[in-house]
């Protein structure tokens, strides 16, 4: 018995001093070391939207040369069109190309450059691309998916893309989507050790699968690096192997402007996302001269990550690090004076009143327990039947593909990922299992609510091309809920631009959409219709209704049926229009009311 004590008492056996080779270097060096000309670079989103400073010394160091990178990614935006501006970027592989923030919009960095033809964009939906980046890690040529069939991404990425009989399931379609491997990954986490063990928060956004099949490993930011021993008691959150990690570096505040969640977490102290930064940049980035001002200002001028922080200034990195406590949304209540209770409501109040209504009914009638929305306005009809069905004691999981179920929207922020709703989760997991599972799983009975630059008379939307050379912003989620969702309801201004007879790029096919709302009414598919039938019209001064429907038509280029019984549709209610508003008290998304 001695002996075994003595054995098990070796020093060997300890958990302790297991550390074996350190990764740690200065950001600087590792890029210098490791990025290099022609390589396809995959910009990690594992919950944080851009880890931005590694961007940010890339383009310091190949700022006036050739680069000619690849970038793959599930978003691009404006840390992409930064490099995109420099001349550094040749094609861009992701699923949303446009400013994400306040409110979507498209980059005009990437619709100059592709117009111009320097830029090719390879587009996705958001679940197939983190299924390619799946396979490649798997080791498999391809991973099978729903998405994409009767999209004009079927046709355009033939190379990657076999659509074919499922072999199992007669008379059904599979799409086979083959495996991106990248040369190279760069991401920011919250933790790691010397070797580059690292911590990420749920959501988990892509999840980690990318970089785990990059060709040459990750280049890796963290907030801050600890002993191994702190990443053992967390251990549930570390989800990047050291082995897979080629240098990591401490860089607090790597990921600015995009925030950290701390749940989880909750003594790390971390950051909200800079709203006022972001929007800046999306005004910069209007022209090219002030976008140049701006990277010469924030970028070019700051020979390093700390130049940048001491540029940021201390209140604001102070205020930032405040706002990331869950409850921080509170304080916000003195935007709440801005609201009026002013009987008066704008067109896109009016329709997001009755797309709240609408998604209700739908609801309760076909016992969907779950709703997954897109950004914007239809994210906020969506917050608002959530809240009405919550007066009603009726249960619906909110969903965000990034990884969000279940969750709380909280007053006064109007973004779809603000971290305020990160801790209100039921259950915080990634965009495989909400688009994967939740959504066209097995079991799955979810609706959908999505936005649309552009819809046909058969449901079809445009999110990605007005015509060759004019790009919007892509996919997102949006092809794969309509995909597969149970149903799916639409909103969008109306004007004659917007409601085609035909698209010039189908984004999403429109075979599981049931109803458009507009900002004049509501249109329906009835029965086995492939079109739609004008069914509610909203209030006006117009009262003949032969007019009413003339002015439909003037302001659509679709082919469409008038309901038998088409009636007016009630005016919001004073509860109704009182709850978007402290959604969104500054007026984002709800216009201006005059």
């Amino acid at each position: 018995m001695g002996k075994m004590q003595k054995l098990l008492n070796d020093p060997i056996f300890s958990v302790g001093g297991s550390e074996t080779g350190s990764k740690v270097m200065p950001l600087k060096e590792a890029v210098s070391r490791y990025v290099k000309q022609g390589m396809m670079i995959h910009t990690c989103q594992t919950s944080i939207r851009w880890c931005h400073a590694i961007f940010n010394e890339i383009a310091r160091q190949f700022w006036g040369k050739r680069a000619d990178f690849t970038l793959a990614g599930i978003s691009m935006n404006f840390p992409h069109a930064v490099l995109v501006h420099g001349g550094l970027v040749k094609k861009m592989i992701t699923s949303y190309f446009g400013d994400p923030y306040i409110v979507p919009s498209p980059n005009r960095v990437f619709q100059k450059a592709v117009k111009e033809g320097t830029l090719e964009i390879e587009h996705w939906s958001i679940y197939t691309i983190t299924l390619r980046l799946q396979a490649a890690a798997l080791n498999l040529p391809f991973l099978p998916t729903h998405s994409l069939l009767g999209s004009t991404m079927e046709q355009d990425n033939k190379k990657d893309l076999v659509i074919m009989d499922d072999p199992l399931r007669a008379g059904e379609k599979i799409a086979l989507v083959s495996a991106l491997q990248p040369d190279l990954t760069i991401a920011h986490g919250w933790l790691a050790d010397s070797e580059g063990n690292a911590v990420f928060l749920a959501p988990l956004g892509e999840n980690i699968k990318g970089a785990l099949g990059s060709k040459e490993g990750v280049i890796l930011t963290v907030e801050k690096i600890v002993p191994t021993e702190i990443l053992r008691k967390y251990s549930h959150m570390v989800k990047l192997p050291g082995i897979y990690v080629k240098s990591v570096s401490e860089v607090p505040f790597g990921a600015h402007p995009s925030g950290l969640s701390r749940a989880g977490l909750d003594e790390l102290d971390l950051y909200s996302e800079d709203y006022p930064f972001i929007e800046d940049v999306h005004q910069a980035g209007k022209s090219k001269d002030s976008f140049q001002a701006w990277i010469d200002k924030w970028i070019l001028s700051c020979s390093s990550h700390e130049d940048y922080l001491a540029k940021l200034g201390h209140e604001r990195i102070q205020r930032l690090t405040g706002q990331s406590n869950p409850e921080s949304w509170r304080v916000n209540f003195s935007s709440l004076a801005k609201i009026t209770d002013n009987e008066k409501y704008t067109p896109i109040e009016m329709a997001m009143v009755v797309m709240a209504r609408i998604l209700v009914q739908k609801v309760k009638k076909n016992k969907h327990k779950t709703l997954l929305a897109g950004a914007g306005i239809a994210n906020l009809a969506s917050w608002l039947c959530f809240y009405k069905l919550k007066q009603e004691d009726y249960s619906l999981e909110l969903m965000a593909e990034i990884g969000m179920y279940g969750y709380v929207p909280c007053p006064t922020e109007p973004i779809l990922f603000n971290t305020s709703n990160f801790a209100t989760c039921k259950i915080t997991t990634d965009i495989p299992t909400i688009m994967g599972l939740f959504v066209g799983g097995i079991k799955a009975n979810c609706i959908g609510a999505l936005g649309a630059a552009q819809i046909d008379q058969h449901g079809s939307i445009n999110t990605t091309k007005m015509d060759q050379d004019n790009v919007i912003v892509g996919s997102g989620g949006a092809n794969d809920v309509c995909s597969v969702a149970k149903d799916v309801v639409i909103i969008l201004p109306q004007s004659s631009d917007r409601l085609l007879s035909d698209v010039y790029y189908i984004t999403s096919p429109g075979k599981n959409v049931s109803t458009v709302v507009s900002t004049m009414g509501i249109f329906e598919k009835m029965a086995n219709d492939s079109g739609f039938t004008l069914t509610g019209y909203f209030p006006s001064n117009e009262k003949n209704l032969e007019k009413i429907i003339e002015k439909f038509q003037k302001k659509s280029s679709w082919s469409f049926n008038v309901g038998k019984n088409l009636k007016e549709i009630k005016p919001p209610a004073h509860d109704e229009l009182k709850m978007l508003r402290i959604f969104d008290p500054d007026r984002y998304y709800l216009g201006e009311l005059k």
